[in-house]
């Protein structure tokens, strides 16, 4: 028998060596399930509004049937527009061909054998541990979760608590964090962050230490560990914590999938704490999702002379963001019934030299700077310097539509980004700021 075209007892063997509870028990319909959300993980990219909204009215099985039998849009648009909320042909034109270039017969099955090779599992959210608070994400939510790691730092997310900052981080912002993390895992609260160099390193690192859980969400796959040098960091939290990717294993974190890995991190944890960072730092992304979402924000001021804390002072300032300097203080943010009383409270070192941050790309609603288009950040990851790539691979890659990406390309060469050989596009070495 066939699934999506493919052998369905191949598919049943790969999607029970990745279930959580060993897929001794799993169905037909609930393999079907598994396959396609996982299928969906590695089709359209973090957060594409119409291929959850597909999953979510249509079922993860039925919205890739649609896909893998090429339903023209308009059929497509009206199967989601009969909760009474229209989408237009062209939008779903749009998304089906955002989709198109990854619908690769193998590309699942591929995923799926990394994962079971690495030990990897595949979380949905009919299972016990899937974190709820993810679905406060509706339409953007992840189809899947690509998980290494224990049962019990997965059903600690329910405590979690995000603690993140600047990659560039002081001596002073270093040992704020240490402080916070341990303190507030002395309270029962489960750290989570983005195993970034800097701030969530220092985060994690404490948190271990401290014999707490903590959670680090990844901007790629989980059997590729990002960055290179938080090798040993992340190999220890998948022994006592967990390690957690929207992507399939074998997807390569690019400067959107950390846009979008950051919306997981402020949504899946009860409260954000920003301990430093620059104006515009990549945490106040974090934070902005955390303020859409209604998440506690709280931010930890520095000196007034340093840059690298400029970020965290433009949030308590302009942003509402609850001014915490203790873990206490932050464990007020978001009290859990069993956190135990405690009069401890951190101490600070004397400030460093300000620390000239890199330019990172803004929180929505709170940066006012003007980011790059989406697009343009896409495809600027999806292009190499060294390599030239076709509009195809590059469409693949990006997960645009060719035609966007064909359109887009000719305007990045006009400003000097991009560059066209006999054998396909490269970046121009002076574009690439990442």
């Amino acid at each position: 028998m066939s699934m999506f075209g493919l052998k369905e007892s191949e598919i049943a063997t790969l999607v029970r060596a990745v279930s959580v509870d060993g897929g001794g028990n799993l169905d037909r319909a609930s393999i079907e399930n598994r396959f396609a959300r996982a299928t969906w993980s590695g089709l359209a990219e973090p957060g594409d509004r119409l291929a959850g909204r597909a999953i979510q009215q249509l079922g993860s099985a039925r919205s890739l049937t649609a896909v893998v039998e090429h339903w023209d849009a308009e059929q497509f648009a009206t199967e989601l527009s009969a909760d009474g909320d229209p989408v237009s042909g062209d939008d779903m034109r749009q998304a089906i061909d955002r989709w198109m270039p990854r619908l690769k017969s193998d590309t699942a099955l591929i995923a799926l054998r990394q994962a079971a090779r690495f030990g990897s599992r595949l979380l949905i959210p009919d299972d016990s541990l899937w974190p709820e608070r993810l679905h406060d994400l509706d339409w953007h939510a992840p189809s899947a979760l690509w998980v290494r790691g224990t049962d019990a730092a997965l059903a600690g997310i329910v405590d979690g608590i995000a603690l993140v900052g600047a990659r560039a981080a002081t001596g002073y912002g270093e040992h704020i964090t240490m402080e916070a993390s341990a303190g507030l895992v002395d309270r029962g609260y489960t750290i989570v962050s983005g195993a970034a160099y800097g701030i969530d390193g220092m985060a994690h690192r404490a948190a271990l230490a401290s014999h707490g859980l903590t959670v680090a969400f990844l901007a790629g796959g989980v059997d590729r560990f990002y960055p290179s040098g938080h090798d040993s960091l992340l190999s220890r939290i998948v022994e006592n914590g967990a390690v957690i990717s929207e992507l399939p294993c074998g997807s390569p974190p690019t400067k959107w999938r950390f846009l979008q890995r950051n919306r997981l991190i402020a949504a899946a944890s009860i409260a954000t704490i920003v301990l430093e960072a620059g104006w515009r730092s990549g945490s106040l992304n974090t934070a902005g999702h955390a303020a859409a979402l209604g998440r506690p924000l709280g931010a930890v001021p520095g000196p007034v002379t340093s840059a690298a804390s400029a970020g965290c002072h433009r949030l308590i300032r302009d942003y509402d963001a609850v001014c915490v300097t203790n873990p206490d203080q932050m464990a007020e943010l978001a009290p859990l019934d069993r956190a135990p009383e405690t009069d401890a409270t951190m101490t600070t070192p004397e400030s460093q030299p300000p620390t000239n941050l890199p330019p990172e790309s803004s929180a929505p609603k709170v940066d006012a700077d003007s980011p790059p288009s989406t697009e343009t950040t896409r495809l600027l990851d999806a292009l190499s310097v060294r390599s030239a790539r076709t509009a195809d691979d590059i469409a693949s890659r990006s997960g645009l539509a060719l035609a966007t990406v064909r359109a887009h390309l000719g305007l990045l060469e006009l400003d000097g980004r991009v560059v066209e050989s006999e054998r396909g596009w490269k970046q121009a070495s002076q574009s690439r700021t990442a």
